[in-house]
């Protein structure tokens, strides 16, 4: 069976290293993936030192795998390194912009996922943390990020020391669309979206949360509208800190 099929996110972790070697040449195959112009727009902060993932670790709402894990990747949508090339080659650089930071966020989450599934295939265990763009500002100033470098991913690696069941995934009808967009009517809403629904792990997360739907679970627990609006708005101050976005006018 090939390893996308059984791939779980994976939270606790053995307390065995990971070698230099082996996440070098793991960073070194990822580069092969896809890229914009072929200028490889990411860098990537690999963190090991027990005191800068605790440092880390709030902007990640200190979840505990971000502490225990042996390596802990921060990668970063970077348009500061192929500026300074230009700058250095007499060529006038034009990416302090949304549409570069949408380019250079494209190729290093194209990266980061290349790289889980490699990582996945020599039997390492990972966990993407999508805190990373709730709270950039904190993980920029611990990092030391400069201007054009914002962070977008976070991966948790190590040894898998933990075997979670799979989770559940919508049929290929409910997010495919045939040469045009067809409306999620009531009817395909209830066919792609019934079987989710009746999962007991499913139901009991409703009852847990004392919802009547689990889709309630997520407006009114999970990604609040309040919730979503100030992570935005935090999210626009680190662009505009680190130069993808203009300095609002007053």
């Amino acid at each position: 069976m090939r390893t996308i099929h059984t791939r779980r996110t994976i939270r606790k972790y053995r307390s065995d290293d990971i070698s230099e070697e082996l996440l070098h040449r793991l960073l070194a195959d990822a580069s092969r993936t896809q890229t914009m112009g072929n200028l490889q727009l990411y860098s990537v902060v690999v963190t090991r030192d027990a005191a800068m993932k605790a440092r880390l670790a709030p902007a990640h709402f200190n979840q505990p795998m971000v502490t225990e894990a042996p390596v802990v990747l921060t990668i970063c949508a970077d348009f500061r390194r192929t500026t300074d090339w230009c700058l250095e080659r007499s060529a006038t650089p034009g990416y302090d912009n949304f549409l570069s930071f949408i380019n250079a966020a494209t190729d290093a989450l194209l990266f980061t996922q290349t790289l889980c599934n490699l990582a996945e295939e020599e039997g390492l265990g990972c966990c993407y943390l999508g805190t990373t763009v709730y709270m950039p500002e904190s993980i920029i100033d611990t990092l030391q990020l400069p201007h054009l470098v914002m962070p977008v991913a976070t991966i948790t690696l190590g040894w898998p020391d933990e075997e979670p069941p799979l989770t559940d995934r919508l049929a290929v009808e409910a997010f495919v669309h045939e040469e045009t967009y067809a409306p999620y009517t009531r009817e395909r809403i209830d066919e792609f979206y019934t079987a989710k629904e009746s999962l007991e792990e499913n139901k009991h997360f409703v009852e847990l949360n004392g919802k009547e739907t689990l889709a309630q679970v997520f407006t009114d627990c999970r990604y609040t509208k309040s919730d979503n609006e100030a992570m935005s708005s935090s999210l626009l101050k680190a662009l505009v800190r680190q130069g993808f976005l203009p300095t609002p006018t007053l």
